[in-house]
């Protein structure tokens, strides 16, 4: 794999209270490595919100400023952040729009819990954090206990110690996926 493998593409991050640390910075830092733009996105533009453990990410725009057209992917990290993430019509729209549009849409351990708000599992293969196993089944998907499985344009994982295996997954399918513009 080539080190600018992702140059032109544009990601976005979302992020909110209580992230994963991991689980945000890692994806953020292997895509600008590939070369890829990356953009956090929150519901608040310019705000800084704080991990599980305080680490600070001051969001680059807001739901209200991005549009599905201007980005290749996005990346739903998982903490509690989920929780407050899928509280917002906008972000739950924009991940519904990047899914309809066969766009990248990855998410790892609690992440789903935005899939679900979404309504783009249904008839999918996906994983998560063992806890909301039953959330996803219950969103219609087909659960797999595996480091990342892959459907099509959605990448799930379960936990930060499958980070890589979620990253290799992810760049996949932003560098081999059609998608309709």
């Amino acid at each position: 794999m080539r080190l600018m493998d992702l140059k032109g593409k544009k990601i976005a991050v979302l992020v909110d209270t209580l992230y994963q640390e991991m689980e945000v910075w890692y994806p953020v830092f292997r895509f600008q490595e590939a070369g890829a733009e990356v953009v956090l996105v929150a519901a608040e533009s310019g705000k800084t919100y704080s991990s599980k453990l305080g680490y600070p990410a001051k969001s680059d725009r807001s739901y209200d400023e991005v549009a599905v057209r201007e980005f290749d992917g996005v990346i739903i990290p998982g903490g509690y952040a989920p929780d407050h993430i899928r509280r917002y019509a906008k972000a739950n729209q924009f991940v519904r729009d990047m899914n309809a549009r066969g766009k990248l849409v990855a998410s790892i351990c609690h992440g789903p819990w935005v899939l679900c708000s979404a309504g783009v599992l249904k008839g999918r293969r996906a994983t998560c954090f063992y806890a909301i196993k039953d959330d996803v089944i219950n969103a219609g998907a087909r659960y797999e206990d595996a480091e990342v499985v892959v459907d099509g344009n959605l990448v799930t994982s379960r936990k930060p110690e499958d980070l890589p295996a979620f990253c290799r997954a992810s760049i996949g399918v932003l560098t081999s996926a059609a998608v309709l513009a």
